[in-house]
């Protein structure tokens, strides 16, 4: 792998930064200081003041932006099926071919190029939905979870916050077993599942960067009775995520199947929690909105995902006036842009609408930044005393931003006017590199060989 990676614990945290313009909460707050503690969080917050010798100094700067649904492995897709027409449905023909080609070596390669990427966009947290567990016929790998550590050592090594949300699968469509191609994705039942589960949470206990989650595919993937028993088996802090009505053909199949709509079906089964996030949710009905608000699960749009693969403009806004928190996510990674999904959840909007200023930009800052945060089960991030200190510095003088009020970035920044990124008060990336100047273009070069030598195997 090109450069040197994994030199995090020899950075040292800072323990005082002042900002010339700080966005909190959406507005421009000027000079303002920041203290941080051994751990990496905000002890005090002073605005108005003058710096202090021993501050790092920054010009405008925002919380560091969480990725709340991404496929790391969907990345080596890029540039290579948006050509091809069709739908969702033969989109994923491609992903099962990917999927089928990666091993933890390689997994590990391109994970680790996705997450730099991200981080130097401005990403400070991912959560990671992850389905990859086991060899393509379906063994486990020895030693276990070879493939969620994989992804653990991609994220420490470039030192972006990652959420496993580790991911029970079990049939390939309602009432059908896996299908061959789908065989990596199982477990031997929610009891294996659960095993699993803790098992792989004894492994990461000690990490600082590393935190796990948990997934249900979907309705076409876990039964009614399974997904109860995933439910009652978690923790109940355990944040846990569900594609929820990504595609009309899946609300049919609920429907025949069981009476219900998705959202109804989680209903039943007493899922509509906060814990709960469901990713898309992009056809529903106005009585599954109503559910999903009045029990504030959180939606996580993706909107260059669902556009990329026609999906359809999901009701964002009347989920967001229902209840629901709105998150952002990547999904596919065919776009690493937390401004270009915060500019896509509007725009849809507007589209939709013929109407401006759907969304506020301190809305969809929060879309971006504390609700994703929330959805992953990594507490408040306001910039407060007791948050984390993950910041992004922007550039307000690029071609795009120049000219632009602090309080509008979200609408005219794009990732490439990232500069420096902090996650827990240390600097990680700067520039668009990592530190040590580290190109993430440079990781991903290297990834994508790595896998194209393996396809010729």
């Amino acid at each position: 792998m090109p450069g040197q990676l994994g030199g995090l614990a020899e950075i040292a945290t800072a323990t005082s930064f002042w900002c010339e313009s700080l966005l909190v909460e959406g507005i421009a707050v000027a000079s303002v200081r920041l203290e941080v503690d051994a751990g990496g969080r905000i002890s005090r917050v002073q605005p108005g003041v003058a710096p202090e010798t021993t501050d790092t100094r920054l010009g405008t700067v925002l919380p560091g932006f969480g990725n709340a649904h991404s496929h790391a492995f969907h990345r080596a897709l890029r540039g290579r099926t948006h050509g091809e027409g069709g739908d969702f449905w033969l989109w994923r023909e491609s992903m099962y071919r990917i999927a089928a080609q990666l091993d933890p070596e390689s997994y590990q390669a391109l994970a680790t190029a996705v997450f730099a990427e991200m981080l130097a966009s401005g990403y400070t947290a991912v959560g990671e939905f992850h389905y990859l567990h086991h060899h393509r016929d379906g063994e486990p790998y020895v030693p276990a979870h070879a493939m969620e550590l994989a992804l653990a050592s991609a994220a420490r090594a470039v030192g972006i916050r990652l959420v496993l949300l580790d991911t029970v699968y079990l049939q390939g469509a309602i009432g059908r077993e896996l299908a061959p191609n789908q065989r990596a994705f199982g477990d031997e039942g929610v009891a294996g599942w659960l095993a699993r589960w803790k098992s792989l949470r004894s492994r990461l206990a000690d990490n600082d960067l590393v935190t796990l989650g948990a997934a249900v595919h979907s309705v076409r993937a876990v039964t009614p009775d399974a997904m109860r028993n995933v439910f009652a088996g978690l923790p109940p802090e355990i944040p846990v995520h569900i594609h929820l009505s990504e595609q009309p053909q899946e609300n049919a199949d609920c429907e025949i199947e069981y009476g219900l709509t998705p959202a109804g079906l989680l209903d039943s089964i007493d899922a509509l929690t906060p814990r709960l996030s469901v990713v898309h949710a992009t056809h529903l009905s106005d009585d599954d909105r109503a559910l999903l608000g009045f029990a504030r699960v959180t939606v996580v749009m993706c909107p260059t995902t669902e556009a990329d693969l026609g999906d359809g403009i999901g009701p964002a806004l009347a989920l967001a006036h229902s209840g629901s928190p709105i998150a952002l996510g990547s999904d596919q990674n065919a776009v690493i842009d937390p401004f270009l999904e915060m500019r896509g959840l509007e725009m849809g909007e507007r589209l939709a609408s013929q109407k401006r200023g759907r969304f506020a930009p301190a809305e969809l800052l929060t879309a971006a930044s504390t609700a994703g945060y929330s959805a992953l089960g990594l507490g408040r991030h306001r910039l407060q005393p007791g948050d984390p200190c993950d910041l992004v510095e922007i550039s307000t003088t690029s071609v795009r931003t120049s000219g632009s009020l602090p309080e509008q970035l979200a609408l005219t920044a794009s990732a490439s006017d990232v500069m420096r990124v902090f996650v827990g008060g240390r600097l990680v990336a700067d520039s668009g590199q990592l530190i040590g100047g580290i190109r993430p273009a440079a990781l991903m070069t290297d990834a994508l060989q790595r896998l194209a030598l393996r396809q010729a195997d």
